[in-house]
């Protein structure tokens, strides 16, 4: 973060929720009387590979964020299993895949999300407001080694956001190195069909 040692007198780190900032650590400077805060996202792996959720919702709450017109709306619906397929024989009865949309409709929602890319990656990483992340630790714990790197959020915006917005063979999104899935899981509970994001933030030690 590039504060001199010596200048500090004192670091406090506070514990948030609810935010995509995660741990705010406070730094006092001596002689000054300000104290500089720093809002960091924290991701712990476990694996070289370990993907991480890092954002998660019902449609809904998108529609409210990101101004979803109706069609795109419905798309993902289907995509998560809220509204039924509207095809005959999809793969999975409950819910549709990407590449189980019409042609116009893959269009259409390639185009939507590829119109509104810096707001969707800006949204589901670093958030908004007050508490919106500017740095991203990812702590890895491996059975010989630990180890952690601290990036700038607009670092991680740049590689995690940054490449093609493609429908992938197994019928998910991918927005650059961001996976756009439905939840799945929960034993089958409605929280399922919520439409989540994930990320592998362990490549950021490619950058050590």
């Amino acid at each position: 973060m590039e504060y001199q040692l010596q200048d500090i007198e004192y670091v406090k780190a506070v514990k948030l929720n609810g935010y995509k900032t995660d741990v705010q650590v406070q730094v006092t400077i001596k002689l000054k009387e300000a104290i500089d805060a720093q809002n960091l996202q924290v991701k712990l792996v476990s694996n070289p590979k370990g993907f991480n959720q890092i954002d998660k919702r019902w449609v809904n709450k998108y529609i409210e964020m990101w101004n979803l017109p109706a069609d795109i709306s419905t798309i993902f619906k289907r995509y998560t299993g809220e509204v039924e397929p509207n095809i005959p024989n999809p793969r999975d009865k409950r819910r549709m895949f990407a590449n189980e949309f019409s042609s116009k409709e893959q269009g259409n929602i390639l185009k939507w999300l590829n119109d509104n890319k810096s707001l969707i990656v800006s949204d589901i990483l670093k958030g908004r407001g007050q508490f919106s992340a500017e740095w991203m630790l990812v702590a890895q714990k491996l059975k010989e080694n630990s180890r952690w790197i601290l990036k700038p959020m607009n670092f991680c915006l740049n590689h995690f956001g940054n490449g093609e917005i493609v429908i992938t063979k197994q019928g998910n999104f991918k927005i650059g190195r961001i996976t756009m899935q439905r939840k799945g899981g929960d034993n089958g509970r409605d929280t399922a069909k919520m439409l989540q994001f994930k990320i592998n933030p362990a490549e950021l030690f490619d950058y050590e």
